[in-house]
């Protein structure tokens, strides 16, 4: 992939899903906004089944997946369950000038290329386009959680 330098902006960049989520929600406004329960699916495409190799090792994971239901953006958002007018980069809202997710989810099982998982946010059918496990040092400690915390 090329470097983004000076005078790049304008350039665009192709990312090819990797598989998709099966999720219990049809649309966002079905998300409970306690979803940590929620049972799902991400099966990955059997071309990248091989890149699953010793997933099962790790209790949670990243799923990065796109909001592929958002036509449109906004750089000031109304969050779903919270009062008052944000920076769309301060939430998660789905409107996003790049259309990006990301989901830490516990991994309950592995058979073949679908991976069983718990705590999904996703709408049903939406594009994966990477996968990663949650480590170690991906724990934070001492965050302040901005506008939230009210």
């Amino acid at each position: 992939m090329p470097e983004i330098g000076a005078g790049d902006e304008g350039m665009e960049v192709k990312i090819k899903p990797i598989g998709i989520i099966h999720s219990p929600y049809k649309s966002a406004r079905e998300i409970p906004r306690d979803y940590g329960s929620a049972i799902g699916e991400v099966v990955v495409f059997e071309e990248y089944e091989q890149g699953l190799q010793d997933i099962e090792g790790f209790s949670h994971l990243m799923i990065l997946w796109v909001f592929h239901k958002s036509k449109e953006y906004s750089l000031l958002v109304k969050p779903l369950y919270y009062e008052g007018v944000h920076g769309v980069f301060t939430t998660r809202h789905p409107n996003r000038p790049n259309p990006i997710a990301v989901t830490v989810v516990k991994l309950l099982e592995r058979k073949g290329n679908t991976l069983r998982i718990r705590g999904i946010d996703a709408v049903d059918k939406s594009p994966v386009i990477d996968i990663k496990p949650y480590t170690l040092r991906d724990m934070k400690e001492n965050i302040k959680t901005g506008w939230l915390r009210h």
